[in-house]
């Protein structure tokens, strides 16, 4: 199959944008100047203090340096202390601010993209990790065209390019970012399917290791998802190799997490074990009611790997279904060499697509069949022909219509020219709280920041909820998890996670990330009926010692960072 990049292009390239690194940028302008030697900007008195260690919480005040932590008191001893501003958080919690390993808010943090990221702060997120199967870089001529500005996705040359370009544009939160597997497949492969050879293997690595130097924390990947789907396990190896002798991670959309769940946990071992990286599985679910009883088993399974010795944890959202394309119904040869569209609309092509859809090999995932197309939730429809169908069930929407499910799922893809949103329930609600338990186990959104005065359509709730329906649903009401380990599994645990120094707990000489929260009101309100609405809760935000959040409300400061791997050489 003829590629869209060649190898010699993508070499030449490589070879150009993996000089020397870019400079360390000078601190953002809006950075807090220090105070005055003895007072403090802000000072947070009168909380019940859960650090993020997993250490039962205790009453204390907070002082605020600048852009660190400067006091952990004993209550009461700040109070004559000078400060420009002071907190009363008397019956609230203060903690470290929150960490989304799993964030999709891209284009959040780039031209045209609304940096506050109001969702998410207002649940008490303070850093998102971006990155899961494609990054805005590395690009080239050459990709560009063939799956960027086509598709409308700023691309950069380099990762630090991109880096630095949000930077510019600013953002309320601090971000970094893996590098997407499936954007270091196109740059060897192109959209074609087949193993990559070696020479292809040492282009990608060449950029991995570029990467690296440039701030990624590791290799991210999606394997349900062509073209990502169409790497094997050996190129991932290979890829994952390369990030290695940096400290890097493999963080991984299984190849399956429903009927083959138990056997791409196995495949996430041998990778990570063979390349030398530590594996962290990406919202880890048992999808589809046959695999229910497998969640234990993938649990004890992880449990069983680590205890021989193998770096393995995992990540979720705490909700019983998931989002993505609808397109994820389809099989991933439907779009080799990037001609899904030209193949919904030609008669033998379509044809195939339908026999396999039809007549299942089992090396897929249909997330149609594993959610049945009753639990298949239609949401980001475009065409006003299709306006009506927003918000309602795929079997639903095909009754109407007068056709079978497939049928409709592919007319509905080719006549919108998109993948079209979809929610798909899938997971039980008995499993989801079992998850919440294991030691290794964080929490990430997989979703991008929105802001609900704003956004149009409708759109998975777990972009406004993820960590309020934890602390409120989880923590308060079901008692299912601590007060205490889920701050953990929300902050220190992924700031070790990823080597994120000086950050997710609350110590004094740390980033004065946090927030504060009532534990007795905190939680989510946004519903697959009505998502777009803000977790409540969260009294104050603050992001480098800057008030992101105050008295509830967003101030609009621009306040985060970007934050950069453990290879990342200056």
């Amino acid at each position: 199959m003829r590629r869209s990049l060649s190898v010699a292009l993508a070499v030449a390239w490589v070879t150009a944008c993996t000089g020397a690194p870019l400079a360390d940028p000078p601190p953002p302008a809006s950075a807090p100047a220090p105070t005055e030697s003895g007072g403090y900007d802000v000072i947070i008195e009168g909380g019940r203090i859960v650090d993020g260690t997993g250490n039962a919480w205790y009453p204390g005040d907070v002082g605020i340096r600048g852009d660190r932590i400067a006091a952990i008191t004993l209550p009461g001893r700040l109070r004559d202390a000078p400060a420009a501003r002071r907190v009363d958080a008397t019956g609230s919690v203060v903690a470290p601010g929150f960490i989304d390993i799993q964030s999709q808010s891209r284009s959040n943090f780039l031209a045209g993209g609304d940096g506050r990221a109001v969702s998410k702060v207002m649940m008490g997120v303070t850093t998102e990790i971006m990155g899961e199967s494609t990054t805005n870089a590395p690009s080239s001529p050459a990709m560009l065209e063939a799956t960027g500005r086509a598709v409308g996705v700023t691309q950069f040359a380099t990762f630090g390019e991109w880096m630095a370009a949000m930077e510019r544009h600013g953002a309320s939160v601090n971000f970094g970012s893996f590098v997407g597997a499936s954007t270091i497949r196109v740059l060897g492969m192109g959209q074609a399917m087949g193993p990559a050879g070696s020479p292809e293997r040492r282009l990608m690595q060449i950029a991995v290791r570029g990467l690296m130097e440039d701030g990624a924390f590791g290799v991210a990947s999606a394997l349900i998802y062509p073209p990502g789907s169409f790497a094997n396990t050996e190129e991932l190896i290979a890829v994952n190799a390369a990030a290695a002798p940096y400290d890097g991670l493999y963080i991984t959309h299984l190849r399956s997490e429903g009927d083959n769940l138990l056997e791409a946990i196995d495949e996430a071992i041998e990778i990570g074990t063979r390349a030398g990286v530590p594996v962290e599985i990406c919202h880890l679910k048992a999808a589809g009611p046959r695999n229910w009883r497998k969640a234990a088993l993938a649990v004890a399974m992880i449990d069983s790997a680590r205890s021989a010795g193998v770096d393995i944890q995992a990540n979720m959202y705490p909700y019983t279904a998931g989002g993505t394309s609808l397109t994820a119904c389809f099989p991933p040869s439907a779009s080799a060499d990037g001609r899904l569209f030209r193949n919904l609309a030609d008669p033998r092509a379509r044809s195939r697509i339908r026999a396999e859809i039809e007549s299942p090999t089992g090396e897929w995932d249909n997330l149609c069949d594993l959610a049945t197309p009753e639990g298949t939730l239609l949401l980001g429809l475009g065409r006003s022909a299709h306006r009506r169908f927003v918000g309602r069930y795929l079997a639903d929407v095909a009754r109407e219509l007068g056709k079978d499910w497939i049928d409709t799922a592919l007319d509905l893809v080719l006549e919108e020219g998109q993948g079209i949103g979809t929610v798909f329930f899938m997971m039980s609600e008995e499993n989801v709280a079992m998850q919440l338990g294991p030691s290794w186990m964080k929490f990430g959104t997989a979703a991008s920041g929105l802001d609900p005065t704003s956004a149009g359509g409708l759109a998975h709730p777990r972009a406004y909820g993820t960590f309020a329906r934890v602390l409120g649903k989880y923590v308060r009401e079901e008692r299912a998890i601590s007060l205490e380990d889920a701050v953990r599994k929300m902050s220190s645990a992924v700031a070790t996670r990823l080597h994120i120094r000086e950050r997710g707990q609350l110590r004094e000489g740390f980033y004065a990330d946090v927030v504060v929260f009532d534990p007795s009101t905190v939680g989510d309100h946004a519903t697959y009926e009505r998502p777009h609405q803000l977790s409540t809760g969260v009294q104050h935000v603050f992001v480098n010692g800057q008030a992101v959040v105050a008295d509830g409300v967003h101030t609009g400061a621009l306040a985060g960072r970007a934050l950069r791997g453990p290879g990342w050489t200056r």
